[in-house]
């Protein structure tokens, strides 16, 4: 006989859960018990968003679903921050929510919620296990649910009465992914269409993926003569420096890899299902009015042909698919248009002189320079993401961990989940001074844990992505978007780490190996000019661009 709470510790265990990050409630008080003696390590964490971004993280690191334990009510709340990262993302997870006794249920009790109602639009599935037996079954489902078709978040409601009750049940074997084998006529079919082809490009996207998958995509690239795009923040899906690529779709995207996207005349997408973020709001794609041929490979049924006439689709593996493209000999070649995209795209990330003593371009540059190539780089949301987007160079799959939703405040708890599962790995959180603010308490977790990350504050006092777009809407009306900050690099030396400022570029090295050199957590704050809004134009510049299309209005 176990408690609830045991008999899911152990179901964890069986699926080869070895760390989980929660923040702690009365709610499941038997789920800590259960793991007092586990061998599960659980990474106590600051606030429950912060809690669920580090989960959502290892997803993406591990491929496996992340877990996260929240108690009800406001830990519930806190928590679907990182449930919508999850799901937008396509990223394994599952968070467990403590829940009110049964008997209290539909009186509006301390802290109740109707999780189904609530996380029902977030997630891929959301239950109530309302028998203690039955934890073994619903845990199991979970994990398939959580990595089955397109990847996503599951949310299960645990009643605080059901996790205390004790009840002789036993565990379920683990989760075993289901065969992935792809026919040899699918695979020659995607390649007899993309051959009739005069402008080919493929995309590649999705969390579906393996350093394998990037091999073998680069090796299909090469033989053909492809050019190779990635989707929205999945720049480690390719080494960066394979002729084959060409740059990256989505926020802050090189215009002439928009332009080239419009021109194509065939899109072979591996994983990605080709959205708003990568069309630039459907503009260089139109559902609507379809300009190219759509070969779509995509372990979801339900993507094929809910955006795009998939023509041929394959509901499958993107990294089987390209195991079998990797061995096919080439029909054809396109080295003069592939050719053509890569200039664009070197000379898109030849660094444009910013504002300033301390220029984010040379920084990012810098760091694309001189870091390993399987140096983990995370961040959240703001235009100081776009540096990284244009000039760093990813040369591993699985070196850049950031949101696809756009989430501020993500750089950090996924920091810490990549230090924790990658120790041997220099791990990066670039950060503007809003996104840090809010996740910044994380900085505790960090250092109880010994994850011995480095943060770079992009600090220009303001919310910059929103003050760019007030720029072009209302220039020189502004409103809600100027920061007071305090003081980063004497926040990390009270947390017990390593804190410099950096006022001048020359002072940026030294102060990161200094860094390095600390092992332990460490801040760096970037003093950046506050007239370098983005990394394509100052502010005066967008605040005259905003005055001019007011004119012309």
């Amino acid at each position: 006989m176990r408690h609830g709470g045991q008999i899911l510790v152990d179901g964890l265990k069986a699926n080869g859960v070895s760390r989980v990050f929660s923040v702690p409630g009365e709610s499941f008080l038997a789920v800590l018990d259960g793991l007092y003696a586990s061998d599960i390590r659980n990474i106590v964490c600051r606030h429950e968003g912060g809690a669920a971004m580090m989960a959502e993280a290892h997803g993406k690191l591990t491929g496996r679903p992340g877990i996260a334990f929240v108690t009800r009510g406001p830990g519930a709340t806190n928590a679907s921050a990182g449930v919508h990262v999850a799901r937008q993302d396509s990223t394994p997870m599952i968070l467990f929510v403590g829940q009110i006794a049964r008997a209290d249920r539909d009186r509006e009790a301390f802290q109740e919620v109707d999780y189904r109602a609530m996380f029902g639009p977030l997630a891929k599935w959301v239950a109530q296990i309302d028998q203690s037996e039955r934890i073994p079954e619903y845990l199991a489902r979970a994990f398939h649910v959580a990595m089955s078709g397109r990847p996503g978040p599951v949310v299960l409601a645990l009643p605080e009465d059901v996790l205390s009750a004790r009840a002789e049940v036993p565990d379920l074997a683990p989760y075993v992914p289901p065969l992935s084998a792809v026919a040899p006529s699918s695979v020659a079919a995607i390649a007899e269409a993309v051959a009739q082809a005069e402008r080919p490009l493929v995309v590649a996207g999705g969390t579906i993926w393996s350093q394998e998958a990037s091999d073998d995509l680069a090796r299909f690239a090469g033989n053909w003569g492809l050019p190779v795009a990635v989707a929205f923040r999945r720049q480690g899906h390719i080494d960066n420096v394979h002729p084959a690529y060409v740059g990256d779709l989505g926020v802050g995207m090189n215009p002439a890899l928009g332009h080239a996207l419009e021109q194509a005349d065939c899109i072979l997408s591996l994983g990605s299902r080709l959205g708003d973020t990568l069309t630039r709001g459907f503009e260089l794609m139109d559902p609507v009015r379809p300009h190219a041929r759509v070969i779509h490979v995509h372990p979801s049924p339900e993507e094929l042909g809910h955006l795009w006439r998939a023509d041929p689709g394959l509901v499958a593996d993107p990294r089987e698919v390209l195991a079998g493209l990797a061995l096919l000999p080439a029909r054809r070649r396109w080295d003069e248009w592939s050719e053509q995209l890569r200039k664009v795209y070197e000379r898109w990330s030849i660094p444009k002189a910013t504002p300033g003593d301390v220029r984010m371009e040379a920084v990012i540059r810098w760091m694309s320079d001189n870091l390993a190539p399987d140096a983990v780089i995370t961040n959240g949301a703001g235009n100081y993401a776009t540096f990284i987007h244009r000039y760093f160079r990813f040369r591993k799959w699985n070196s850049q961990i950031a949101p696809t939703s756009g989430s501020m405040g993500y750089g950090l708890p996924a920091a810490i989940a990549a230090k924790l599962e990658h120790p041997e790995r220099t791990v990066v959180c670039v950060a503007g001074d809003g996104c840090i603010q809010m996740t910044m308490n994380e900085l505790s977790t960090a250092a109880q844990y010994g994850a011995a990350v480095i943060v770079l504050v992009a600090n220009n006092g303001r919310y910059g992505t929103i003050r760019m777009h007030q720029e072009r809407s209302y220039p020189g009306r502004v409103s809600g978007t100027d920061l007071a900050s305090p003081d980063f690099a004497a926040l990390a030396r009270a947390y017990g780490g390593h804190g410099e400022i950096v006022t001048h570029q020359d002072q940026f090295a030294p102060a990161f190996r200094r860094a390095e050199m600390a092992g332990s957590l460490a801040v760096i704050d970037l003093k950046l000019d506050p007239e370098a809004l983005t990394a394509g134009a100052t502010l005066a510049e967008t605040r005259a661009a905003g005055e001019a299309m007011q004119r012309r209005a």
